[in-house]
């Protein structure tokens, strides 16, 4: 931790650890490098087409011009990967959804790779992202204020009990390795 994290966090962990502002950028970009190599999301040479809306997009354009030499990438209309700005809130709820209605043929879609599709941000919570986008200066859209039953009641619990949200795609990604 560097001597600014102490008198200037913008991020506290579950786990009290703060991060500066340059601390945290950092630590996104290399978790963001860390969930690629994990699941082997891209590639050189891809050509990736970005789905989403809002302050993640703006988030995964972003980070991915600032790592398009690295990867050796390009961003296009039309492309041979198809990224999503799915994070741990959208796949938690996802996955509590599935169980729900019993339809466990349909957790293959949730991996954070299925055949074409990825998820960069797979390993995120919205709260980092949205974070990430304001430190960046992206100008992140307004967050839609859902009325979902489940995504409130994983908040709700979330509050209580940190860390749930992540508790339950890591369950998944145990499952499914």
């Amino acid at each position: 931790m560097c001597k600014l994290c102490e008198t200037n966090p913008v991020y506290e962990f579950t786990n009290k650890r703060k991060l500066c502002k340059n601390c945290f950028i950092r630590w996104f970009d290399k978790k963001f490098l860390f969930t690629n190599r994990k699941f082997k999301l891209i590639k050189k040479g891809d050509s990736l087409v970005i789905r989403g809306e809002g302050y993640k997009k703006a988030v995964l354009e972003h980070i991915l011009k600032k790592f398009k030499d690295k990867f050796l990438i390009e961003i296009k209309r039309k492309g041979n990967k198809i990224a999503f700005t799915d994070t741990i809130d959208t796949n938690s709820k996802e996955i509590i959804r599935i169980l729900i209605n019993k339809n466990a043929n349909q957790l293959n879609n949730l991996s954070p790779i299925n055949k074409n599709n990825i998820k960069p941000f797979y390993l995120f919570l919205d709260e980092e992202v949205l974070l990430y986008a304001k430190l960046n200066k992206l100008k992140p859209d307004k967050l839609k204020d859902s009325k979902d039953k489940i995504k409130l009641f994983l908040d709700e619990i979330e509050k209580k009990h940190p860390e749930v949200k992540r508790a339950v795609v890591n369950s998944f990604l145990k499952l499914n390795s």
